[in-house]
């Protein structure tokens, strides 16, 4: 079977797809579950009503388990597992990189997979952590690479073949990674090795991880984002262009006692409320989870539940346009993820190429907004503004009069734009009032640009008082540019 991957909408570099399995169709970006064969917190035949469609578990786990084994084999992994929708498995390289080795080879386990009825399989590829050296980092990338390519002459059934893209913190690692196992051609790309940076909140390393990789890679491949479950991350993996997660944490973190929220994670002893409208959080008081016999199982299912409901705020921000917004007030729930919102832009010439050329309304959230990808295009957008004469900029509609030719208004972080544009997005923009410095930055360095490139016009700006800025002395100093003093009204 070929993959099959249908982007339907964009925003950014995120989008809604759909992924073709053996075991139906999977609408992304979306979240798997991590079944633990062992232990299971809550049954994988419950996980559909929690939203789940597709889960995700450890063949290696069952492989060296004889009951597990003889069943999976025998019955198939459906069946084992008790779920009739699609399901990845993991092939033990998190194993590997915990204890060092493991009892199995590549070829048993893609062999092993393709006989229980996996739909999407993963070669033992080489998880490298962040801090190891360059050439360790370039060793294990290339052993990897060896193994997903023996891989892929190894499957000749139904099975998608998963290619996990390695190579550290190294971002040109990462980049030529991706565009080798591009090359060679499977059916969805996993970022690996990266739960360590999540772990010690090192998300502006992340961005680059993600970014790097996905310059290697076809664009309309799908990715696989390994180890990330917290929805706290969601919007940002996503608007980097990752589809699928894979969450462990709901059953972990309940285990441990703690209540995940998009915004972070409490610990329920430390509860009075719960902030949540989930069925869980509906039918119980903080006292009477915390003191629930049942009380872990409660806590998996609403961290489920808010996990997905994540997924859809998410989806639904990229089907109104507006997934960048979602990003920038979830990035302001950690000073680390704000980091990472920052690191974020400055990709953002790579995000303009991705990001649709039309879509919903500009929303202003905060310094950061004037570093996205709209702002970026319409900079470059300047050079087809040909303009000769008298020049009005203002920060008001103006009707027309002779004096002037042309009526531009100005609005940060955009800058000057003609003044008929001004429905049409992305001028229609809301902003604040009080323009903040990074805002006057972008705007006066545009402003600065479209003059030069306009020697012949003659422009006059009415600027108010709020629209100070030292770049407006850089414009006095033009000889083709004036500036009228107004109020702040």
């Amino acid at each position: 079977m070929s993959s099959q991957f249908d982007i339907i909408h964009k925003d950014a570099a995120g989008r809604i797809g759909k992924l073709t399995t053996p075991h139906g169709v999977v609408e992304t970006p979306t979240v798997m579950p991590v079944i633990n064969p062992n232990i299971q917190t809550i049954k994988p035949s419950e996980m559909r009503e929690l939203g789940a469609e597709i889960l995700i578990t450890n063949s290696y786990i069952i492989y060296r388990k004889d009951e597990l084994r003889k069943k999976a084999l025998e019955d198939g992994l459906h069946a084992l597992l008790d779920f009739d929708g699609p399901i990845m498995t993991d092939s033990g390289s998190f194993q590997l990189s915990v204890y060092g080795e493991v009892e199995i080879t590549n070829e048993m386990i893609i062999d092993f997979q393709q006989k229980i009825g996996t739909d999407i399989g993963v070669p033992l590829d080489i998880p490298t952590h962040p801090d190891v050296s360059y050439d360790k980092a370039k060793e294990d990338m290339d052993i990897t690479i060896g193994r997903l390519k023996q891989a892929k002459e190894l499957v000749n059934g139904d099975m998608l073949l998963a290619g996990p893209v390695q190579g550290a913190i190294y971002k040109d690692l990462r980049e030529q990674c991706a565009r080798e196992l591009s090359d060679v051609g499977f059916d969805v790309y996993p970022f690996g090795a990266v739960v360590p940076l999540m772990e010690s909140y090192r998300f502006a390393d992340l961005v680059d991880v993600i970014a790097s990789a996905k310059k290697g890679l076809d664009p309309t491949a799908p990715v696989h984002l390994f180890g990330a479950g917290h929805p706290m991350m969601f919007s940002l993996a996503v608007a980097l262009g990752c589809d699928l997660f894979d969450s462990a944490a709901y059953a972990l973190y309940a285990k441990d006692r703690r209540y995940i929220t998009s915004r972070g994670t409490y610990h329920v002893d430390q509860l009075r409320y719960l902030p949540c409208s989930c069925p869980v959080c509906v039918d119980h008081t903080a006292e009477e989870l915390k003191k629930a016999h049942n009380c872990t199982e409660l806590l998996a299912r609403h961290n489920l539940y808010v996990t997905f409901e994540e997924v859809r705020e998410v989806k639904q921000a990229i089907w109104e346009g507006n997934l960048l917004e979602l990003v920038e007030q979830r990035c302001r729930s950690h000073p680390r993820m704000l980091e990472a919102l920052k690191q974020m832009y400055t990709y953002s010439p790579w995000l303009e190429e991705c990001d649709p050329s039309s879509k919903s309304t500009f929303f202003y959230c905060g310094p950061e907004s004037s570093r996205r990808p709209e702002v970026l295009r319409f900079g470059r957008q300047l050079e087809r503004f040909t303009v000769k004469g008298s020049v009005l900029i203002s920060s008001h509609p103006t009707k027309k009069n002779s004096e002037y030719e042309h009526i531009m208004l100005f609005k940060p972080p955009f800058g000057p734009y003609p003044q008929e544009l001004t429905e049409v997005y992305p001028f229609n923009a809301e902003v604040v009032r009080n323009p903040d410095y990074e805002s006057l930055e972008t705007a006066y360095q545009n402003t600065i640009r479209l003059v030069e490139l306009n020697p012949e016009a003659t422009f006059t700006f009415f600027m108010k008082e709020t629209l100070n800025h030292p770049l407006v002395e850089r414009l006095r100093k033009m000889d083709n540019f004036n500036i009228v003093a107004q109020g702040s009204d």
